[in-house]
């Protein structure tokens, strides 16, 4: 029986090798070296072009928001280095490499690059003084953009050990080479920044050629560094090492040890110069303590008793103005709330049983004292006892009426 094979249509077929050549781990992320011809750029803003060799070419096409990220101009006959993947448009079964990055080959291209990037970020102000944040004398910890595996980072925390051996040293790793090396930067950067552990960050790495460093020449990781609220030390390469991350940092550092000598200060200077501050501290009190008794000397002078003598006199003359003038506020006073007094018992008086009874008004009781109140509340035969201003008088109840 025949073996039954799949049958593909055109379209299909080139779908499923731009499929595997997606999945080719050497095909999805490469990176290939040659010169640029028939360059252009379409309306869209993406840019087409060929990438050749002295034997080879191959069709490339760069979409605009890479184009965008571009920090020199292209042109027919430019060595470059590109990085991106082999695709095939399925339309036509154009093979072609898209690509995501490209620099320029050769330091006299990359230096033309970056001093174009460098006129660009400072017409924009990107490097102005005034934007430069303060690094801390002492914080709380350092934070530190560089490769794992590399040698700034061990760099760094030796000095760092050595100088302030209790200070956290706080790794946000990053590839400090190669395609997508400045977006992994400027990531790392941006947690830094979101975590706040530290309080001041190393970004950089150790020396090599203008091309290794370039990473640090480009802009996401300029424009991460401006964004940064925690002052940045750039560490990039060698003393004579310059980056566009030096000029936009707050403070620039030959190296990454250096950077780390910038960041703390060393424990054991420290110490002296708290020892010295104590000291000078010490001697100033002593001093200042020396000066005062002698003051104090002075005040038990002769002439300086007669001034004593003389403020105590006007204090106690004026304490006796005082002590009339609270005598004489005190009668007054007194006086009023007499009259007060005496108006308030007037009134008390008025309104007393005796002055109503007084009034021709009688008070009528029981034998047992209690006061009767409304005629409904005596019986006939009752023996009640009527009181009169001037006495009171025993009675029977032989009758009662209604009002």
């Amino acid at each position: 029986m025949e073996e039954l094979k799949p049958v593909f249509s055109v379209h299909e077929l080139n779908e499923y090798v731009d499929l595997l050549l997606g999945v080719d781990p050497n095909l999805k992320d490469l990176t290939v070296e040659g010169e640029l011809e028939a360059v252009k750029r379409h309306s869209s803003g993406h840019l087409y072009f060929m990438l050749k060799d002295e034997q080879s070419s191959v069709n490339c096409v760069m979409f605009r928001q890479n184009v965008m990220g571009l920090r020199f101009l292209p042109k027919d006959g430019q060595r470059v280095r590109i990085a991106g993947r082999a695709t095939l448009y399925p339309r036509d079964g154009r093979f072609q490499l898209t690509v995501t990055g490209m620099m320029p080959r050769g330091e006299g291209a990359l230096y033309a690059a970056f001093a174009a990037y460098k006129e660009e970020l400072k017409r924009l102000g990107w490097f102005d003084e005034s934007e430069k944040k303060p690094i801390p004398f002492l914080p709380k910890a350092v934070g530190l953009v560089t490769s794992a595996a590399g040698a700034a980072r061990h760099d760094v925390q030796t000095v760092i050990e050595r100088r302030f051996p209790l200070m956290p040293v706080i790794l946000y790793p990053a590839s400090v080479q190669g395609a997508g090396a400045a977006e992994e930067i400027a990531k790392a950067i941006g947690a830094a920044d979101a975590e706040r552990r530290c309080d001041v960050l190393i970004v950089g790495r150790g020396g090599g050629s203008m091309e290794d460093l370039w990473a640090f020449n480009e802009r996401p990781v300029a424009e991460a560094i401006r964004r940064c609220s925690i002052p940045v030390i750039s560490a990039v390469g060698h003393e004579t090492d310059v980056s566009i991350s030096d000029f936009v940092a707050d403070l620039r550092a030959p190296t990454p040890s250096a950077a780390a000598e910038l960041a703390v200060p060393e424990w054991n200077a420290l110490k002296d110069a708290l020892a010295n501050a104590r000291d000078r501290l010490s001697g100033a009190l002593q001093n200042g303590i020396g000066r005062k008794r002698d003051r104090l000397d002075l005040i038990w002078s002769d002439a300086a008793k007669l001034r004593v003598r003389r403020a105590i006199e006007q204090d106690r003359l004026a304490l006796d103005d005082f002590r009339a003038r609270m005598r004489l506020q005190c009668d007054r006073t007194l006086e009023t709330l007499r009259h007060q007094t005496e108006r308030t018992a007037e009134k008390l008086r008025a309104y007393s049983p005796q002055r109503t009874l007084e009034r021709g008004f009688a008070l009528v009781s029981r034998s047992d004292g209690t006061i009767v109140q409304t005629a409904a509340k005596i019986d006939l035969g009752e023996t009640v006892s009527i009181r009169f201003a001037d006495g009171a008088v025993r009675a029977d109840v032989t009758g009662k009426e209604t009002i």
